[in-house]
C-alpha cells in the first residue's frame, strides 16, 4: 500500500488526471440518480398513499419496474435503447451533436455539465488534498453535494434518503477526527439544522410564507457534521454570496420573475464545498492567524 501512495504522490498530476477519469464516470451514474431517484421516491409516495387510503390493502404493482438500474436508459422520444458507445461520458454527447441517434431528438445538456462538473471538482479535490484518506472522504461528499444539487435545481427537494446518510458519515468520519473533532461534528449537526430552522420559523412568522424546506436544514446540519460547528457561520455567508450572485444573474440575464422560487440546496452546497477546500484560509485571512 505505501509503495502505491509514494508512486502518486511522485506522480500528482497522473494521480490528479486518474481521478478524473474516475469522476467522469461518476458524474455520469450522478445523472441517472438526479433523473430517477425523484420519480422512484414519487412511486414511493403514491404506492404509500394507495395502501393508507385504502386502509392497508396491497397497492397495485407498478407497470414497469424502475430503479437506478433498471429500465436501461433509452431516448424519451423514441425508445432508442443506449449503447455503450453512445453512452461515454462527455464524448458521445459530442460525436452524436447533443442528439439521439435514432430520432434527432435534442439531448439535454445537463449530461455533459454534470460529468465535466463531477471530473473538474474531482481534480480539485484531489489536488488539494493529495493522496490522503481526506481525497477518498471528499470526493464522496463532492459528488453527494452535486447529486443533490441536481435534483434540488430540477424538482426542489433535498432527498432525506441522501441528506440523513450524508449527515450519518459526517459523524462517523470524524470519530477519528478526519476533518474536525466528534464533539464539534455533533454540534454542527445539531447548530446547523437549528439555526435554518429559526430561520425558516421567523420568516413564516412574518410573511406567513415558507422560505425554505426541511431538506435544507437537514444538508446543513450534515455540513455541519462533516466540517464542525465553526465553519457554519462561513457556509452560510458563502450560500448567501453565491446564491446572490446567481440569483441576480438570472435575473438579469433572463428575465426570471422575482416570485419564482430559487432552490437553496445549491448554493448551500456550494458554500460548503468551498468551506471544505479552503475555509480555514478564509477565516485566517479575516479573524487573523490565532483563529484556529
Amino acid at each position: 500500500m505505501q509503495e502505491y501512495v509514494a508512486f502518486y504522490e511522485a506522480h500528482p498530476v497522473g494521480f490528479v488526471t486518474i481521478i478524473a477519469l474516475f469522476g467522469l464516470l461518476v458524474g455520469s451514474f450522478l445523472n441517472v440518480v438526479a433523473l430517477r431517484l425523484p420519480v422512484m421516491l414519487e412511486r414511493t409516495w403514491k404506492r404509500e398513499c394507495r395502501e393508507w387510503l385504502g386502509g392497508g390493502e396491497a397497492a397495485p404493482r407498478e407497470e414497469e419496474r424502475f430503479n437506478l438500474i433498471v429500465p436501461r436508459s433509452h431516448c424519451p422520444s423514441c425508445g432508442h435503447k443506449i449503447t455503450a458507445l453512445e453512452n461515454i461520458p462527455v464524448i458521445s454527447w459530442l460525436v452524436l451533436r447533443g442528439k439521439c441517434h435514432a430520432c434527432g431528438m435534442r439531448i439535454s445538456f445537463q449530461y455533459p455539465a454534470v460529468e465535466l462538473a463531477a471530473a473538474v471538482l474531482a481534480m480539485v479535490v484531489a489536488w488539494h488534498f493529495g493522496v490522503t484518506w481526506q481525497t477518498l472522504a471528499a470526493l464522496g461528499l463532492t459528488w453527494t453535494l452535486l447529486a443533490l444539487s441536481v435534483i434540488d435545481i430540477r424538482t426542489q427537494l433535498l432527498p432525506d434518503v441522501i441528506t440523513l446518510p450524508l449527515l450519518w458519515a459526517g459523524i462517523i468520519l470524524n470519530f477519528g477526527g478526519l476533518f474536525t473533532n466528534l464533539e464539534s461534528a455533533v454540534l454542527g449537526a445539531i447548530m446547523g439544522y437549528m439555526a435554518l430552522w429559526t430561520v425558516y420559523q421567523l420568516f413564516r412568522l412574518l410573511t406567513g410564507k415558507e422560505g425554505m424546506g426541511f431538506g435544507d436544514f437537514k444538508l446543513l446540519a450534515a455540513l455541519g457534521a462533516w466540517l464542525g460547528w465553526e465553519y457554519l457561520p462561513l457556509i452560510i455567508l458563502l450560500s448567501a454570496v453565491v446564491g446572490a450572485v446567481v440569483g441576480l444573474s438570472l435575473i438579469a440575464l433572463r428575465g426570471r420573475d422575482r416570485n419564482i422560487p430559487i432552490p437553496f440546496g445549491p448554493y448551500l452546497a456550494g458554500g460548503g464545498w468551498i468551506a471544505l477546500l479552503w475555509g480555514e484560509e478564509i477565516m485566517r485571512a479575516y479573524l487573523g492567524p490565532t483563529a484556529f
